[in-house]
């Protein structure tokens, strides 16, 4: 197990959460935000959690708070400012939009830490899921490259690296459930 210590969570909630009509991260389940949600999971696990959001209302968890460094370039601009201010060598990027996180599956992935490969993402079912990943400090490069050059898509981008995919078991896979739509919220609340 990596020690803690060498672990900062990256949470991307920098999006246009235009599908939910309101910031995804302040949408509330069961009396939480979510980003609060997965605040609460991923403490245990690092020792900073850094939030890439252009909206100063996020500065309520009294959390670092970084703006892309390249705007309008969707989560790959926010993986690359996430991994621009971390002071850590291992990466948690996790999208604010998985309030069903569980602290299990991240663990399962911190496991996987290991010295050549650069992202370690999820696959749940069919669906690789690159904003629930380990990622290097040294992508960053990689990924200011990929921007420079106008490229926004991160499995493109992934594309460059070392990828490493954990494919998770059925059971787990509610718990890498995108909330992206009001009918998603009424899903998870049933």
């Amino acid at each position: 197990m990596i020690k803690k210590r060498n672990i900062s969570a990256i949470i991307l909630a920098g999006g246009k959460s235009s599908r939910m009509g309101t910031d995804k991260g302040f949408v509330n389940y069961k009396n939480k935000p979510f980003v609060q949600h997965i605040i609460d999971v991923v403490r245990p696990l690092v020792n900073e959690i850094i939030i890439i959001s252009s909206n100063s209302n996020y500065d309520i968890f009294g959390l670092k708070r970084f703006n892309d460094l390249i705007e309008n370039a969707g989560p790959l601009a926010g993986i690359q400012t996430g991994l621009h201010e971390s002071e850590t060598e291992n990466n948690l990027v996790i999208s604010c939009d998985v309030p069903l996180i569980s602290s299990e599956l991240l663990e399962l992935l911190i496991t996987e830490i290991d010295t050549t490969s650069e992202v370690i993402q999820l696959q749940s079912g069919n669906k690789k899921m690159p904003l629930i990943a380990i990622y290097k400090k040294s992508c960053e490069a990689k990924f200011s490259e990929a921007l420079n050059l106008g490229e926004q898509r991160v499995q493109k981008a992934l594309e460059q690296c070392e990828v490493k995919t954990i494919v998770i078991k059925k059971a787990l896979e509610k718990h890498t459930a995108n909330i992206n739509t009001k009918e998603d919220l009424k899903e998870i609340t049933k």
